[in-house]
């Protein structure tokens, strides 16, 4: 599997050229680093690193491009900050701050952040059943513990930076699309029977991956058991070559000459907090060969391996 072989005969609803801004991710640096993946916390030292970070970038003055919510979205995530349920995957510790673009860039503390994403084989909770492309064992055959309704699903509430900490996996990938993860925000909800209740939707995005990082992970296992082509940025049908702004990760290993070790991945998401999206969005999404997914939502009471943890 590589994504220099692509599949031609499956119809891209556009093909877009990736822009300067995708760089390969042993290029990536960021200042400051380091305090960039410290732990969450309300400390005035931490709240004078974001504002220097948010002060002198440019990014978070761009309001981010809202996508479609794709075919695989649930309602009921749970607020957590490890949403992996013991997923097999190559570690991902993602970090995202959430900012006001109409208003400075001005953190919004207690947005809600909710992600979802495939797992290795490119399996969705709740839709176990549909299938991801090329060749894959069947979901059920990894063996794992994670419950089949909610596993890599999950809220977190910003703090006063506006940052949410997410501990999850790589995702894997499923035809026609790109490696992604899909993310809402959300505000003037709240935290209600472990999940997120009420408020309004402001942004609706995808959450993307340089190539290069990509298929060095789909050689490793468990990826390398899902075999097929491999859809590259610049051929996706959501993303748009709009680097940052269009939802392209900043990612560094954990250990560069090890890439099973992990990477932590970073984001500023420029919002309007006055906004009001409806999932739609632009792109198509993607359902797999199979048509359109089945599988059923999650139950009213999670297992105790989904239980909701901070």
């Amino acid at each position: 599997m590589t994504g220099n072989h692509k599949d031609t005969s499956i119809t891209r609803r556009r093909a877009l050229v990736v822009s300067g801004g995708t760089v390969a991710a042993g290029g990536l640096a960021v200042a400051g680093f380091q305090s960039a993946f410290a732990d969450v916390t309300d400390t005035s030292t931490d709240a004078d690193a974001t504002a220097s970070a948010s002060s002198t970038s440019s990014e978070c003055m761009t309001l981010m491009s809202s996508v479609t919510e794709g075919p695989y979205y649930l309602d009921g995530a749970l607020v957590r900050k490890d949403i992996t349920e013991g997923k097999a995957g190559v570690p991902l510790t993602l970090r995202l701050t959430v900012v006001d673009a109409t208003d400075g860039c001005t953190p919004v503390k207690g947005a809600a952040v909710e992600i979802w994403h495939c797992d290795a084989w490119g399996y969705y909770s709740g839709y176990t059943t549909a299938n991801p492309g090329g060749s894959a064992p069947a979901e059920s055959e990894e063996g794992d513990s994670a419950d089949d309704n909610t596993y890599l699903r999950g809220y977190q509430v910003a703090n006063a930076n506006g940052v949410v900490k997410f501990e999850t996996i790589f995702p894997g990938w499923y035809t026609p699309r790109t490696c992604h993860i899909h993310v809402k925000v959300h505000t003037g909800g709240e935290k209600e029977d472990g999940t997120y209740e009420g408020g309004k939707v402001n942004y609706t995005g995808q959450l993307f991956f340089d190539d290069t990082v990509a298929e060095e992970i789909f050689t490793l296992d468990p990826y390398s058991k899902h075999t097929g082509s491999y859809t590259v940025l610049a051929d996706d049908m959501v993303y748009d070559g709009g680097g940052a702004s269009s939802g392209l990760l900043t990612l560094k290993a954990v250990h560069k000459k090890d890439p099973s070790k992990g990477y932590k991945g970073s984001l500023t998401l420029g919002i309007d907090p006055d906004a009001e999206n409806t999932g739609a969005g632009s792109g198509g999404g993607g359902t797999p060969p199979s048509g359109a997914p089945t599988g059923a939502p999650p139950s009213d009471s999670a297992s105790p391996s989904a239980s909701a943890s901070s």
